[in-house]
């Protein structure tokens, strides 16, 4: 089996999926910005062959490169980033190459928040109110009608990026005057809790790993209000996320893919669908799914990719939890990090950088905890984030 992964070096950890794909057999290619010797040496010893393409958004000179490696080592497999950045551009090269997985076709419906609003509501899962905006006298009619505060973001985009909290009229025409020339969607603003229902699917749709994640709040305040920000891994996920989550694999007929589904919980204990993501969850999630229960998910994809058996245990027995502190609060805690790191150093599995790229949402610094009691863990993480009062 020839698998080509694109920008297999970003994010760091994803160089884990190209080792558990090349030591169980499979031929692993790379495309991506860097020269050879620049790859960590896990990639360069379990790499066939790597192409360099100093534009990655060039579609004609990665069409080149793939080209390449096709005439030389012929048709491949998969191709495969696992990035959502990524999403649209892997799905249209499977098309132009005949590889199998998510075709150009099929994309659109997973990329867009609009598409994506009308499977929920086929299912009958709420939304918020909103559409896609087509001009400014429709968005201030659409945002009367739903009422202010209105979040306004790409319809097709990543992350929290030109995504705004609008608090009234005026602050609408402002946005209009310098926004780019993106389709918008328009919505009600939407303030409760985020959680996720996770998972990897095998080549027949089949559910073999479920994860569920709280976080502490959403990106676009992590980014705007430049917070610190946590989120953790539950043992239990609650019967009403999993059904809907599940719903929603079948809804979109997802197979050998991870996903990542976001909703709402309302201050009624309902949920509200958010988004779904046709990848892993960004940033260190992968190694929160294996530091929960004690597993290799990189491995449990290599085997559905194979269409091997996968004995990947779900039990659960850690909750795991992300930090991701910002450098300007570092100096502001109340107890210094490497003393609260030293207290706590048989539950820290993760202290690194965050590549300046995710800083924003992820932090500059992040920590990993994991303790089977999940009062014990957010409480310890309460206090290594706490910062002294600024009165």
């Amino acid at each position: 089996m020839n698998y080509l992964f694109f920008s297999p070096h970003f994010p760091q950890n994803f160089q884990y999926f190209v080792n558990a794909l090349a030591t169980r057999g499979i031929k692993v290619f790379g495309i991506g910005p860097v020269e050879r010797w620049e790859l960590s040496p896990l990639l360069q010893r379990h790499l066939t062959d790597y192409v360099k393409v100093g534009d990655l958004e060039n579609y004609d000179h990665v069409y080149r490169a793939v080209a390449y490696l096709s005439s030389v080592y012929g048709k491949f497999d998969r191709f495969e980033s696992h990035n959502e950045h990524w999403l649209e551009q892997d799905a249209r090269f499977r098309t132009d190459f005949n590889i199998p997985g998510l075709k150009q076709d099929e994309a659109q419906t997973i990329k867009r928040k609009s598409k994506m609003k009308a499977v929920f509501r086929k299912l009958q899962i709420p939304v918020a109110d909103g559409a896609v905006i087509t001009s400014l006298e429709h968005a201030k009619t659409l945002a009367s009608s739903i009422g202010y505060p209105v979040l306004v973001k790409p319809d097709k985009g990543v992350g929290a990026t030109y995504t705004y909290k609008l608090d009234s009229e005026k602050a609408l025409i402002d946005f209009y005057a310098t926004k780019p020339s993106l389709e918008f969607i328009l919505e009600a603003y939407i303030d409760a809790p985020i959680e996720t229902f996770d998972g990897l699917v095998d080549q027949h749709g089949k559910i073999i790993f479920t994860n569920s994640f709280v976080y502490n709040c959403g990106v676009m305040d992590l980014v705007n209000k430049g917070l610190d920000m946590y989120y953790y891994t539950r043992r239990i996920i609650p019967k009403d996320l999993e059904k809907t989550g599940k719903a929603l694999v079948k809804a979109f007929d997802l197979k050998e893919r991870f996903f990542h589904f976001e909703f709402f919980r309302q201050s009624d204990g309902t949920l509200m669908a958010l988004e779904i993501n046709v990848r892993p969850p960004g940033g260190l999630s992968m190694d929160m799914f294996n530091y929960a229960n004690d597993e290799d998910l990189y491995g449990a994809y290599a085997d559905v990719v194979m269409g091997n058996p996968t004995s990947i245990r779900n039990t659960r027995p850690y909750h795991v939890i992300y930090i991701g502190l910002k450098h300007q609060h570092l100096s502001q805690l109340v107890t210094p990090l490497e003393e609260s790191l030293a207290k706590l150093k048989d539950q820290v599995m993760v202290d690194s950088p965050v590549p300046d790229i995710f800083s924003a949402a992820m932090g500059n610094r992040a920590i990993i905890m994991r303790h089977p009691d999940e009062a014990w863990l957010l409480k310890a993480t309460e206090q290594l984030m706490a910062l002294k009062s600024s009165t």
